[in-house]
């Protein structure tokens, strides 16, 4: 399954449905389901800014989300009026692309994970389940399961 690093606190700000639009400087032809990763990086003048101040998960899978869509901006104003859909610093408004997203899902366990730049590929476990859906949908399920040692 396809996979993209964004920092903290965006990450979160995904998984939790209260950003819709991710700003990035590159375009892609990518759409449907993706796992959000929480790289190491947490960007606390954003967290102030946001007033977000509990404590965020780094270096993990912590959600799933879908890219359905990309919106090509021509100015920083345009940027500016998608604000509260992006919620990006000032330092942002000069990105080209916005990533729609919708049908955000949190883990309720994180899984662990090292990222890298772009989407990548993350291998989900074997299942027995074969339709795709489920198996997204029960994939924190199944590391929760695994983590916490009750099968």
């Amino acid at each position: 399954m396809k996979c993209l690093s964004i920092c903290q606190p965006y990450a979160n700000l995904i998984v939790s449905g209260k950003k819709t639009i991710e700003l990035r400087n590159w375009n892609t032809n990518f759409r449907g389901e993706f796992l959000v990763h929480a790289p190491t990086t947490i960007k606390q003048t954003d967290c102030q800014r946001l007033k977000i101040s509990k404590k965020l998960v780094t270096r993990a899978i912590i959600g799933k989300v879908e890219i359905y869509n990309v919106k090509k901006y021509n100015s920083k104003s345009e940027v500016k009026n998608d604000y509260k859909k992006h919620l990006a610093s000032k330092n942002f408004f000069d990105r080209k692309y916005g990533f729609l997203l919708k049908n955000a899902k949190a883990f309720r366990i994180p899984i662990t994970c090292k990222g890298k730049l772009g989407f990548f590929d993350v291998k989900l476990p074997k299942t027995k389940i074969k339709t795709k859906n489920l198996k997204a949908d029960i994939i924190d399920e199944e590391y929760r399961y695994r983590l916490v040692g009750h099968h």
